[in-house]
């Protein structure tokens, strides 16, 4: 067939590398513009812009995909899909209806479970033991078009956010090829979601990734691993925020009020509402990840806790 890919971030490679490998005709990618990046904060392609930009295939970077110049242009480019992952923008009627075969968008979780723009994330901060992806037809809901086809996979009891995701982009590209596959042999088959098992995945904010000692210790592992790599754990520290990798929830620690500091010889303990946490990577702001140890010496943590 004949595609136009819609993706943004690097999460999109996978499939795009698929997509390429696959044997259908990838004429253009539709990305979001580019964005100020780094101390310059100079225009940075983003991650499937710059992919397309490497193979000489056509960038295209609407504001909103309803602009009359981006809607003509993609009618011209005729796809007969648009496959999408991680596009980040809300597509309209107007652009969903130019393709033969429509807009069909790899989500990763298993509808309708976790519809949303972050459903990797609330899968491991909800503690979900099986996640997936999906691949649906793109339509004016959220994330409720019907389904062609998932995939499940375990939520690893190590897994942070960003594991589980690369996972998922991984064998869900593969999905995503079958699909377009099946569309272009006249075999797909999408099933209308059920309508029992919604939930909502809204973005992880950085007020959402501050740590709360005062919730059990398993609530305190997953958020922390929830908002790893972005937008990173936090907590307070005399007065500053400090950023947190993931912790190990230690069952037979010494007891400790929720947000209390206690070093010991190898390892820095931290209270939660049951048992302690051991610190992993503490960031404080400015400088460089160090192990918890290395950071509690450097600082002369004393009897001392975090807020």
């Amino acid at each position: 067939m004949r595609l136009v890919f819609a993706g943004t971030p690097a999460v999109a490679l996978p499939s795009l590398d698929a997509i390429a490998a696959s044997g259908h005709e990838l004429v253009a990618v539709v990305t979001r513009p580019d964005a100020p990046a780094g101390r310059g904060r100079r225009l940075v392609r983003s991650p499937a812009g710059a992919w397309a930009d490497e193979r000489g295939i056509e960038v295209l970077t609407p504001a909103r995909p309803r602009e009359p110049e981006f809607l003509a242009r993609l009618r011209d480019l005729a796809p007969d899909c648009v496959p999408v992952v991680a596009y980040g923008a809300l597509v309209p009627p107007a652009a969903l209806g130019i393709p033969k075969h429509g807009w069909v968008n790899l989500h990763f979780s298993l509808l309708p479970a976790w519809r949303g723009a972050a459903p990797v994330q609330h899968a491991v901060l909800h503690g979900d033991a099986i996640t997936g992806a999906s691949v649906f037809q793109l339509e004016q809901g959220l994330d409720t078009g019907p389904v062609y086809g998932t995939l499940t996979d375990e939520v690893r009891p190590t897994d942070t956010s960003g594991d589980l995701l690369d996972r998922l982009a991984a064998s869900g590209a593969g999905l995503l090829v079958a699909v377009l596959d099946a569309i272009e042999a006249g075999t797909a088959r999408a099933e209308p979601q059920p309508a029992d098992g919604v939930s909502l995945a809204p973005k992880i904010t950085v007020e959402d990734a501050e740590v709360r000692w005062s919730e059990p210790a398993f609530a305190v592992d997953r958020r922390i691993r929830a908002c790893t790599p972005a937008p990173g754990a936090w907590t307070t520290f005399r007065g500053d925020r400090v950023k947190l990798g993931p912790v190990r929830p230690v069952a037979n620690g010494p007891d400790l009020e929720p947000g209390d500091l206690l070093v010991e010889r190898h390892q820095v303990l931290v209270g939660t509402a049951t048992t302690p946490v051991a610190l992993g990577e503490v960031r404080a702001a400015g400088k460089k990840a160090m192990s918890a140890t290395d950071w509690a010496r450097g600082v002369r943590v004393e009897s001392e806790r975090f807020a």
